[in-house]
């Protein structure tokens, strides 16, 4: 008898330690549970948020491809003007005159020739003199130019144009930067929202890997309880045994049994009722 109440206790034991560590890993489980859950929900915000640059990035870039075509529409207007304009020059320079564009280009070589070339003081001196006649004549040319009505009217319009294209150009770029600061943090947010992904699915992992070993130590902890019980009904049975062969009455070793229950549960704290009571006194051990 001895030996089975130690065997019993030593399974009893056991199935308490099993209790105790598949609760430490629920707990564990539901912490898992509640990181997994916070990081899926930072995942959704990031995802969310980075959805919101990405429209306003689309929407930046479809005012891009507007303000480009306005763009190109300007610089195709400020060409042919362009065109229009040294056509109209060249019809009213005087007779035998060099095009204002053939006297700019000559003075442009004589400049660049002036920077790169050793010269004598001979030679330096003359390049000057020929350097000043080109200016006085192309500005002779020009002033005369710009006294005609029909060319002032049409370099009035080139500039308008210049300046159109100009705004439009400027446009394009400030909408493509702002469109390429949406497209950066869009793609700093979905990164993150990757990491944090992975993050979330560690924890999955480690809830599932939690809860199996909780799992596993509540079937363990179930199979000790069955011993226990087992070895319950084997000291039972022996100490109806040994109650039976000493001559005491079937109904008073189930009454003491009873008691004994009653006692224990008392001993945990339970409240008894009234009639508990009564099984106690009955039994001497109140």
């Amino acid at each position: 008898m001895d030996e089975l109440q130690l065997k019993r206790e030593k399974e009893n034991q056991e199935a308490e330690r099993r209790r105790r560590r598949r609760d430490e890993l629920n707990d564990k489980t539901r912490e898992w549970v509640d990181k997994r859950d916070e990081l899926n929900a930072q995942v959704r915000a990031l995802v969310e948020e980075a959805t919101g640059h990405r429209i306003k990035r689309d929407e930046l870039n479809a005012q891009v491809r507007v303000a480009k075509e306005e763009r190109d529409t300007w610089n195709k207007k400020v060409n042919e003007l362009l065109e229009v304009v040294n056509e109209a020059k060249r019809k009213r320079l005087p007779r035998g005159a060099i095009p204002v564009s053939r006297l700019r280009r000559d003075l442009k070589a004589l400049e660049f020739k002036q920077m790169t070339s050793v010269l004598t003081v001979e030679k330096e001196r003359a390049l000057v003199d020929e350097m000043a006649r080109i200016q006085a004549e192309l500005k002779k040319l020009e002033k005369s130019l710009e006294d005609n009505e029909e060319i002032r009217k049409l370099n009035d319009e080139l500039h308008a144009a210049r300046d159109k294209a100009e705004a439009a150009h400027k446009q394009v770029s400030e909408l493509a930067e702002q469109a390429q600061a949406e497209h950066d943090q869009m793609t700093a947010l979905y990164e993150k929202s990757d990491e944090t992904r992975r993050m979330a699915d560690q924890a999955q992992e480690e809830f599932i890997k939690t809860k199996m070993l909780a799992d596993e130590e509540h079937r363990k902890h179930i199979e000790h309880i069955r011993q226990v019980h087992d070895y319950d009904k084997i000291i039972h049975g022996l100490w109806v045994k040994n109650r039976v062969a000493a001559g005491e009455p079937v109904e008073a070793m189930d009454a003491k049994k009873e008691a004994e229950a009653i006692f224990e549960r008392f001993k945990k704290g339970e409240k008894l009722s009234t009639e508990d009571l009564m099984t106690l006194q009955k039994s001497g051990y109140l």
